[in-house]
C-alpha cells in the first residue's frame, strides 16, 4: 500500500514539474534574413551586390539591437560582397570580424586575406 501511495506521489511531483513554465532558452545567433541573402547570392537572381550589402548590414543593426550575434559566415560573406563591388577596406573588416569571432575560421580567413594581398590571385563567387 505504501509503495502505491509512493508511486502516487511521485507521478503528482512528475506531473507538476513537467505543468511547471518551461523558461525559453534565447537562440545564440540573431539569423534574421541571412539564409535568404545567402539564397539569393548564390541563386544570382538579380539582387545587385549593393542591395545585399545593403540587407545585410541592416540585418546586423537590428540583430545588435536585440543584442543578438550575428551567425558564422555572416560577416565573412558581407566581406566577399564588399570585395566584389571594390570596397576593399571593409572586406578586410569583416574577414577580420569573422576571424575574432569564430576563431575555428581563422585558416580560412586567412587564406582569402592573403589572396586579397596578393593581386595575380583572385577570390571569385
Amino acid at each position: 500500500m505504501n509503495r502505491f501511495i509512493s508511486a502516487g506521489l511521485l507521478a503528482g511531483v512528475v506531473l507538476a514539474a513537467c505543468g511547471c513554465a518551461q523558461k525559453r532558452v534565447p537562440p545564440i545567433y540573431g539569423w534574421d534574413n541571412y539564409q535568404e541573402q545567402v539564397y539569393t547570392y548564390l541563386k544570382d537572381d538579380g539582387a545587385s551586390p549593393e542591395q545585399q550589402i545593403s540587407t545585410l548590414e541592416k540585418g546586423l543593426q537590428r540583430m545588435q539591437a536585440r543584442g543578438a550575434n550575428a551567425p558564422p559566415g555572416y560577416h565573412a560573406h558581407l566581406g566577399m560582397l564588399y570585395a566584389s563591388v571594390g570596397q576593399d577596406d571593409q572586406m578586410m573588416r569583416e574577414l577580420e570580424a569573422e576571424k575574432r569571432l569564430f576563431p575555428e575560421s581563422q585558416p580560412y580567413m586567412d587564406f582569402l586575406l592573403r589572396k586579397y594581398q596578393n593581386p595575380t590571385a583572385q577570390v571569385t563567387k
